[in-house]
């Protein structure tokens, strides 16, 4: 029996990130001990004190090494360090090659959508979790428009249960992230971050996106000090604080909703006068406004986020034009300047399309990194320019970007996979056949 060093996580409710790291250790087999410290306020300095001032979870640590949040777990896993400091075989052989009939990258709501109806039709579909297991959809604490759940759910619990349902049907789920596909050569080679190669018959690209940031002063620095990208996973931690959300659309609205629980105040900043919001989270953060519990600040932009890695957030530097988009108008005398109190700041200003690992293909993308498909109204709407490779979800969809649509696009994904493959074998098949009527 191999003997694993000790693994430590701090926890707290309601934490998706939280629940990827453990899932990470639990399928590599490794035992952890977790501490959960909510509401538990000197577990939390324990926390604080040992992860160097950090108020995020979970914190790792292995053999009391800090490893860190899940960002520096994940990207330590895509190397293959965080195998080699846990004593742990990695899935592949050093230069063996696995090949599968279909890889599925991202096991979001699109990926595993793709990988039920994969698997049903025996396609053998392996699921490549990537760096956010889950995708966009574990950070969502409530879901009341997926058809079939009148009482809402949770994100996690969503794709727990589409976990779940796939690998009753035989899909194959495994940690790994994707550093680049060859569609020069049949079957496609796939080679992942930690050296691993598979090849593949056929890919559906549903790797989702990641949340975009400001770039501005300060933001880096205090990444996870007090500027968060998940309010769901940190807006705990900064209880009575007065708190900032950054954005116009409907994750903005949800973020600063939920962060009503734990503020003393929640301020919205958007960069214009009009919101991008459905009609329903706008009147629901009405309702907030009116009872005195957030404020909304349009035209509104953040430069700079001031503070310390030891006491965190201290304040921001706001600009305001009435006519919006004020960054860009700092010579206007109209624009005004603001330094603003706040001990926190949550950025939901939309995502980045995770498609860097098609780059060396064949496949076209748009200026943003979008996925262009075959659309239209009959079979192969999910195709893009590569034969055998498809796309699905939030890599190909910027306008609609909802569970429902990316289920959708992952079901006709790999319908289109099914169709695909059976083309091809008998188009494989067909010269054999002429060959033997040649004969006779």
């Amino acid at each position: 029996m191999i003997e694993h060093p000790r693994v430590e996580i701090y926890t707290k409710d309601d934490c998706s990130y939280c629940e990827k790291a453990m899932d990470l250790f639990d399928q590599k087999g490794v035992e952890y001990e977790t501490y959960n410290v909510t509401g538990d306020d000197e577990l939390f300095e324990e926390m604080v004190e040992r992860a160097d001032g950090r108020k995020t979870a979970p914190e790792v640590f292995i053999d009391d090494e800090l490893i860190g949040g899940w960002d520096d777990t994940s990207a330590l896993d895509e190397t293959g360090e965080l195998d080699e400091k846990l004593g742990v075989e990695t899935g592949v052989a050093d230069g063996a090659v696995e090949h599968r009939r279909l890889i599925i990258a991202g096991s979001g709501i699109a990926g595993l959508s793709a990988a039920i109806y994969a698997a049903r039709s025996n396609n053998d579909p392996l699921v490549l979790e990537g760096d956010e297991p889950g995708g966009q959809l574990t950070l969502t604490t409530e879901v009341e428009n997926y058809p079939g759940f009148p009482e809402g759910l949770s994100g996690p619990d969503l794709i727990n249960r589409m976990k779940e349902q796939a690998e009753r049907f035989g899909t194959e789920i495994r940690n790994g992230v994707i550093e680049s596909v060859d569609d020069s050569r049949r079957p496609f080679r796939v080679e992942l971050t930690n050296g691993d190669v598979y090849t593949a018959d056929a890919f559906i690209a549903a790797s989702g996106a990641s949340a975009r940031t400001l770039g501005i002063p300060g933001e880096d620095e205090l990444m996870g000090y007090g500027v968060s990208t998940c309010a769901t996973c940190d807006g705990a931690f900064f209880r009575d604080e007065e708190m900032l959300v950054v954005g116009g659309g409907d994750a903005a609205m949800e973020e600063a909703n939920f962060l009503t629980k734990f503020a003393e105040k929640v301020y919205i900043a958007h960069r214009r006068e009009e919101f991008r919001a459905e009609d329903y989270w706008i009147d629901r953060i009405q309702e907030k406004v009116e009872e005195g519990e957030i404020e909304i600040m349009k035209n509104t932009e953040v430069t700079e986020i001031h503070g310390s890695v030891e006491d965190g957030v201290d304040y921001a530097t706001l600009v305001r034009n009435p006519e919006g988009y004020p960054s860009q108008k700092l010579e206007d005398p109209e624009t005004e300047e603001i330094e603003f109190d706040v001990g926190a700041v949550f950025l939901a200003i939309g995502h980045t399309p995770n498609t860097e690992y098609l780059e060396g293909t064949g496949v076209e993308m748009d200026d943003a990194g979008y996925l262009q498909t075959e659309g239209g109204t009959g079979g192969g709407q999910t195709a893009t320019g590569v034969p055998g490779l498809f796309g699905a979800g939030d890599v190909v969809d910027f306008h609609y970007q909802q569970a429902v649509t990316a289920a959708g696009m992952g079901s006709k994904a790999a319908l289109d996979v099914d169709d695909y493959l059976e083309t091809a074998e008998l188009e494989a098949e067909e010269p054999a056949a002429e060959a033997a009527a040649g004969d006779d």
